[in-house]
């Protein structure tokens, strides 16, 4: 018998947030993020105890899955991260680290929790009323005939990944080759359900970057087929070339009696009666002048060069992952069974065609319609590779999130500053009926308004990994930095040339005051004007639905563990 061990009773935590460890975790984990964030954000290598696969990055989307977080209130905060990052995989740091800040900072309030809700409730829906309006003067228009806006927006997610050890070459030729992907995804004939096509990306691991390239439809890496050169491919009379496509085993060995017993006349070969059944498959699909077969599983060599014989290209093995965008492609009805064999399941292509790109050779599916691309990644090692291609995912989703909503805000800092400006100003100027309704003080509400300009404030003051100032200015309230080295009591005009989303320049009338981050006095602020020009080459721009998601997260999970009364944890 096995030693019966006593239970161990309920453990209690009251108010969680009032305890040592729990602050100093949460400081640890703002810390951690924090140095990850923006373009010169420092690395993180995450490996467990005992050896394995090494991650080197300083994306959100990697640190959490590989982080692992003991503390019941950090697996809030870190969940409610991630599900964000699982819907729209950008500004994941943004959210954490300003989720993090806004906690840091109420808490040290001698205000209730209930009033900080409250008021960080209302504050939350000045931000995304502002956002949404066409008042904002943090925000621009994308505009799909122009390849400017969207342009910017891919480089400035490519930059922000340093781990992908891109130059500047390296990143134009990147941004260039993904927003042709996504174009290519897009239909041409748009319904009134307009789908979305896919792009895929082929890993090239070992070469130049500038080697990556993009192509309309599909790559399909089949080594045996490549000895050969371009293939001859059985058409209809339509010249078109008919696709069927399994999902089922073709290999002959896929009989199963489902545990029944099956009773076999003398002289009669099960493998044999299955070939043949095979066999009788590939006539019926050259009768019906199919061209191209591509199973997911494995295809029995008769079968293979049965089909090879009669000018019909065989693929197996191709796996799960082309199956649903060979499917959107062709039009082609994945066939699981024998018997559900018919014309309606076939599909249709423009052509194939054997291709070499980047010393790898590959079957190039051409569609007759483009809905999927092939992205051909390549970059000089593994790690490198690996945090390019979430780069590129990343990349691809904001586009498709930006086509459903065609906006984008500024980066750089200047959201975050100029959203604490609008607030200041908003908070300054409150009205005594918007203060009953969140039935607060005047002091309270002030206290927290402060807090949360200050959280917002301290997400742009992470973009800073060198110690060197940063300032807001007074007219447009977006972010500027000073180089490392330089003294507070210096003439900041000679030291900054333009913002951190790049689209105001230094000009006269312009001053600035210092980010105090959580320190200091609180600032009293005139409303933020909009830039004149918002139409630059190069600017620094975010993803419009992603950061207002992240917003919204940030400050709801944020009054969800301040609200935290008790942890109860079973210890058994």
């Amino acid at each position: 018998m096995s030693r019966l061990e006593a239970k161990k009773p309920l453990l209690f935590t009251h108010e969680p947030l009032t305890k040592d460890r729990v602050s100093q975790s949460l400081s640890v984990l703002s810390g951690v993020l924090k140095s990850c964030y923006g373009p010169a954000g420092r690395l993180k290598q995450l490996h467990n105890g005992v050896g394995g696969y090494v991650c080197t990055t300083s994306q959100s989307s990697a640190i959490l899955r590989h982080l692992s977080v003991s503390h019941p209130v950090l697996r809030v905060l870190t969940a409610s991260v991630q599900n964000h990052i699982s819907r729209f995989s950008d500004c994941g740091l943004f959210t954490a680290i300003l989720c993090c800040s806004l906690i840091e900072n109420f808490k040290s309030l001698n205000v209730g929790a209930c009033t900080i809700i409250k008021v960080s409730k209302h504050l939350l829906s000045l931000c995304m009323d502002y956002l949404k309006s066409e008042a904002c003067g943090c925000r621009v228009s994308v505009d799909f005939s122009c390849v400017e806006t969207l342009l910017c927006l891919v480089r400035s997610i490519l930059t922000s990944k340093p781990a992908c050890m891109l130059t500047k070459t390296e990143v134009d030729h990147l941004t260039m080759l993904i927003l042709k992907a996504f174009m290519f995804t897009i239909p041409c004939h748009v319904k009134t359900n307009a789908v979305l096509g896919k792009c895929i990306i082929v890993p090239v691991k070992g070469r130049r970057v500038v080697d990556s390239t993009v192509l309309p439809g599909l790559l399909l890496e089949t080594p045996e087929i490549l000895l050969a050169e371009q293939p001859v491919v059985k058409r209809t009379s339509s010249n078109v070339i008919k696709v069927a496509l399994f999902c089922m085993s073709m290999s002959g060995d896929c009989f199963d009696p489902e545990g029944g017993t099956v009773v076999v006349h003398r002289g009669i070969s099960l493998e044999m009666s299955e070939l043949n059944q095979l066999l009788n498959i590939g006539k019926q699909l050259i009768n019906d002048e199919v061209g191209l077969v591509v199973c997911q599983k494995v295809i029995h060599p008769s079968l293979k060069q049965y089909l090879k014989e009669n000018h019909v290209i065989a693929v197996d093995r191709a796996g799960l992952s082309p199956m649903e965008p060979l499917s959107q492609m062709t039009g082609s009805k994945p066939i699981a069974s024998t018997h559900l064999l018919s014309p309606s399941s076939y599909g249709s292509l423009k052509d194939v065609r054997i291709e070499t790109v980047a010393s790898k050779r590959f079957l190039h599916l051409i569609p007759n319609h483009t809905a999927v691309s092939s992205l051909v990644l390549c970059n000089r090692n593994e790690t490198a590779w690996d945090e390019l291609k979430r780069a590129c995912e990343t990349a691809e989703h904001v586009l498709q999130l930006t086509i459903k909503e065609p906006l984008a805000l500024l980066g750089g800092g200047c959201t975050e500053t100029h959203l604490a400006s609008y607030i200041r100003h908003k908070s300054y100027s409150l009205s005594s009926s918007g203060l009953e309704d969140v039935d607060c003080s005047w002091t309270q509400f002030h206290l927290v308004a402060d807090g949360f300009c200050r959280s917002l404030e301290s997400v742009a003051c992470s973009l800073n990994h060198d110690d060197g100032e940063i300032l807001t200015d007074m007219v447009y309230g977006h972010c500027w930095f000073v180089p490392s080295g330089f003294s507070s009591d210096s003439d900041w005009s000679d030291l900054v040339s333009e913002c951190g989303c790049r689209i105001i320049g230094k000009t006269e009338n312009i001053k600035w005051r210092l980010l105090q981050g959580q320190f200091g006095s609180p600032v009293t602020q005139d409303c933020p004007k909009e830039p004149l020009e918002k139409v630059a080459n190069f600017l620094t721009l975010d993803c419009f639905s992603a950061k207002c998601s992240g917003l919204q997260v940030a400050v709801e999970t944020a009054n969800l563990i301040l609200d935290l009364s008790y942890i109860i944890e079973d210890q058994n």
